[in-house]
């Protein structure tokens, strides 16, 4: 069960309905399937990019889909201490939590419908681990984790951090009530979410009801991403069918259309193309071989930054999601 909900969509503002008269619906280029695998110190993930050409994802490099599990006790896990240089880390949390901490910093608790912001840039240290109540207890654990990358003239800003706690996310809704629309960052119509950004996106975690359809005004400039966390509809006038760990990729146009079949999960993401070289490996995301190799030259001689302890009150019963 996503973390934000509300009783009543009708009560939240709407989304405008595109002109059809004026405005094309963006055609479904491919559909394809995240395969599963690891991440840290052995969580299970969905590589939801896994397959898809870089160019049609710019200016995104890599998304996981971070569960949907249920630990047992003493089963949940997290990452340890690693680097990142030349892009910013969004983590969104639907259900459970994990506690971040990092060499410039940044930290605190990540709780369900809360966006952990974080801007490497030059670059920085970082850890994610699931509070040690959790450890105990065990429970459900559920999230995104999407790489945004950065333009060659912002590759080496200075680390930045943003805590978007779930009360300061926009909630929508369609024009009928049947979806719910969470807007993480970017605009939606006249409606602007809480996340702050380098380069110019949108991100939205929207919930249809069985049988609704959802068609969301899309800048012309942007490219248009679906994912879908759970259930099974479709996408596009066309209607071309998606379920659980799939990623839709559309084409140019004004709108995109996703409907669903079942009760339907999606993470809706968009950004406007960097158009830059990339050469990506490993925890850097850079322009050229010859910065990935400085890079890793950085971490290993220790100036890549500086660690630091992690904050007294981050602890794992301390939340900031007031």
């Amino acid at each position: 069960m996503p973390a934000i909900t509300v009783d009543d969509p009708l009560t939240l503002p709407r989304v405008p309905r595109p002109d059809p008269r004026t405005t094309v619906d963006r055609p479904v280029v491919s559909v394809t399937t995240a395969p599963h695998g690891f991440e840290g110190e052995g969580f299970p993930v969905r590589r939801a990019f896994a397959g898809v050409d870089l160019r049609a994802l710019d200016p995104f490099v890599h998304m996981d889909q971070m569960g949907e599990v249920e630990y047992a006790p003493g089963e949940p896990k997290g990452t340890p201490w690693h680097p990142h240089r030349g892009f910013e880390t969004v983590t969104y949390m639907i259900d459970g939590q994990l506690v971040h901490s990092d060499s410039h910093g940044g930290g605190g608790l990540i709780g369900g419908g809360d966006t952990q912001w974080m801007t490497a840039g030059s670059g920085i240290l970082h850890i994610e681990t699931p509070p040690e109540h959790l450890v105990v207890s065990g429970g459900l654990f559920h999230g995104i984790q999407l790489w945004v990358n950065l333009p060659r003239a912002l590759k080496f800003a200075p680390p930045r951090y943003q805590d978007i706690t779930r009360n300061k996310v926009a909630l929508l809704t369609s024009p009928d009530g049947g979806a719910l629309i969470r807007l993480i960052a970017g605009k939606i119509g006249e409606h602007t979410g809480p996340g702050s950004t380098y380069t110019p996106i949108t991100l939205v975690h929207a919930t249809l009801a069985p049988g609704a359809s959802l068609t969301l005004p899309w800048r012309q400039d942007f490219n248009a991403l679906v994912y879908t966390l759970s259930g099974q509809g479709s996408v596009g006038t066309e209607r071309r069918p998606i379920r659980t760990g799939q990623l839709a990729v559309f084409g140019a146009g004004g709108a995109l259309t996703v409907s669903a079949s079942s009760e339907l999960d999606v993470f809706i993401l968009g950004g406007r193309p960097i158009r830059e070289p990339i050469a990506m490996y490993g925890p850097f995301v850079m322009n050229t071989k010859a910065e990935l190799i400085q890079a890793f030259e950085d971490y290993r001689a220790g100036r890549l930054a500086t660690m630091v302890a992690a904050h007294a009150d981050v602890q794992g019963e301390t939340s900031n999601s007031d």
